[in-house]
């Protein structure tokens, strides 16, 4: 990819595009002393990578985006879309330089439409307000990253987010009925319709979704909502061994049981965020890893009906005592301690984290490959994720490990990782995304014709190929 650096004239034209004041570079950040916040917007929650921009731009609407767009088009300079940079695969990193393009200003829920359960809003609102928002209203937006209180609603477009509740509710994807996008030559496009059916053309609302800010720059997004569940239910089931824990999540499915969670957490996962809180958890020592089970709906009664039966399902595994959350601060301090495992761990270790993803019975075969490989490579892991979804996070540890074996080595045993995924039917992320670091491993997921047909659809989309460029593959 060739590029051209970025001009003082283009800095000029910018400026008369977003205002001065929305136009911060290396040189005005110094003489601001708002060096840390321009050094945030070359980094995320990816490791300790860090590539500076040569500008940040953050405009106020799809005309101004269209406008930076089509010059840096012209001009060949690359643009990286930016959300909250709370992302763990490096899709917002700016590898190339050029223009950061943040969307913080497009902040507004535009309207909640109650009739139609649907809800038009910008990008850069953060994901629990939206659901805190439309929840007034008695309606409910599923989707909950477990950085749901910082991400931006762009981000979690541009990964396919999921979250606890995908088990039952789907991912992101599942609730986009309609875009506005800003393509790499400035043009302004819907993609869609707001109506829930829709056999028109190709699906270009589905192809944004998950194009990891390479397609296209999300300035609007319609959302489909649902009924508020009022009633919920929550229990901590602690296992003896974490392959029962594992083969239970699908035993709790051929009971015909569908949880809006099903969380799996190894022994070291939850100590470390509930220390990390301080939040006092009582923890046997032979307690080895937990599943945070939640059931919602609208009828308490039959909640508990379905709970009895989970019950039953878990009388064939070796469990201890069951803590059933009994009120509303319990059960916030349980999912606050789930939701805060990243966070406890890259306050306890520098880590890698691997976003893997199979078919949920294949879990248990999964997480002990996972344990082998380490054990070969001589690396500790921490282990937790959406159990129900089959979705594993897998924490390396860096421990003791040297830098050759911790920036060289883990390699391999990365490779071999996502080779049993494949095997098992699985892929290399479910929820992160390929960004920059899973880059080089796509190929153990996608063969080529698949990766090329990829790259023909990215070179229509963006001819100068100035949109995230370094990115996926």
């Amino acid at each position: 990819m060739n590029f051209n650096s970025l001009t003082s004239e283009l800095v000029v034209a910018f400026e008369a595009i977003v205002g001065p004041e929305h136009v911060l570079t290396a040189q005005r950040a110094e003489a601001t002393a708002t060096a840390d916040t321009y050094a945030d917007y070359g980094r995320d929650h990816t490791e300790d990578l860090h590539f500076a921009p040569d500008v940040v731009l953050r405009p106020a609407n799809a005309e101004e985006i269209s406008q930076i767009v089509r010059l840096c088009h012209e001009h060949r300079i690359p643009v990286t879309p930016r959300g909250a940079g709370t992302g763990l695969s490096g899709g917002a990193l700016p590898t190339h330089g050029g223009v950061v393009l943040s969307t913080e200003r497009l902040n507004k829920i535009i309207q909640i439409d109650e009739r139609n359960l649907q809800a038009t809003v910008e990008p850069g609102v953060v994901n629990e307000a939206f659901q805190q928002a439309v929840q007034a209203v008695g309606l409910f937006y599923p989707p909950d990253p477990a950085s749901k209180g910082s991400c931006f609603l762009g981000g979690n477009l541009a990964h396919s987010s999921g979250g606890p509740k995908a088990v039952k509710y789907g991912t992101t994807r599942d609730y986009v009925l309609n875009l506005q996008v800003v393509l790499p030559t400035g043009d302004i496009i819907w993609t869609a319709a707001n109506t829930l059916k829709n056999s028109t053309g190709y699906n270009l609302t589905q192809l944004m979704v998950g194009s990891e800010g390479t397609l296209g720059i999300i300035t609007k997004v319609v959302f489909r909502l649902l009924p508020y569940p009022k009633q919920n239910i929550l229990m901590l089931v602690p296992f003896r061994q974490e392959d029962q824990a594992a083969e239970a999540v699908s035993a709790v499915f051929r009971a015909g049981i569908i949880p809006s969670g099903m969380e799996f957490m190894e022994r070291e996962a939850i100590a470390w965020s509930s220390d990390y809180l301080k939040i006092p958890l009582t923890l046997p020592e032979d307690i080895r890893a937990h599943l945070l089970i939640e059931l919602d709906g609208q009828d308490l009664d039959e909640l508990y009906k379905e709970a009895e039966q989970v019950y039953g399902v878990l009388e064939h595994y070796d469990v201890g005592e069951i803590l059933l959350a009994d009120n509303a601060t319990q059960k916030d301090e349980l999912w606050k301690i789930r939701r805060n495992i990243g966070n406890s761990v890259r306050y306890n270790s520098v880590y890698k984290e691997e976003d893997t993803v199979v078919p949920r019975a294949e879990l248990p075969t999964l997480l002990k490959g996972v344990k082998e490989i380490g054990a070969r490579y001589g690396f500790k892991s921490v282990c937790y994720g959406h159990a129900g979804d089959g979705n594993l996070h897998v924490n390396i540890i860096r421990g003791d490990l040297d830098d050759d074996m911790w920036n060289v080595g883990l390699r391999q045993p990365i490779t071999e990782i996502f080779e049993l995924c494949v095997k098992l039917g699985g892929t290399i992320s479910g929820e992160h995304g390929i960004g920059l670091v899973q880059k080089g491993y796509i190929g153990i997921a996608l063969p080529d014709t698949n990766l090329e047909l990829m790259r023909g659809i990215k070179r229509v989309f963006d001819p100068n190929g100035i949109l995230n460029p370094g990115k996926i593959f």
